[in-house]
């Protein structure tokens, strides 16, 4: 009869850090989910600055493949003046 009372009082110790620590895990749950959709929403210094360098070189790309156009269409013309005074000299 007497180590009932230690068999009961035992499990309640042990399991006082269990109810503890889920209670900070509840308490806390709320915080963390507002920091999470925050994150979630706003952009930081670091990726503002990833994207504005992609958009960069999206930029340059399209400027470049604009002027290698504008070059093959400049080199076709030239080629068909050569081609038409050619032609009118024979």
């Amino acid at each position: 009869m007497r180590a009932l009372p230690f068999l009961l009082l035992a499990p309640a110790l042990l399991l006082g850090g269990c109810i503890a620590s889920t209670a900070v895990d509840i308490v806390t749950l709320p915080v963390k989910a507002v920091g999470a959709g925050v994150d979630a929403v706003t952009t930081s210094q670091e990726e503002a600055d990833r994207n504005r360098g992609r958009e960069i070189r999206k930029q340059e790309e399209r400027e470049a493949k604009a002027a290698k156009k504008a070059e093959k269409e400049q080199r076709r013309r030239e080629r068909e003046a050569e081609d038409a005074e050619r032609d009118g000299r024979d």
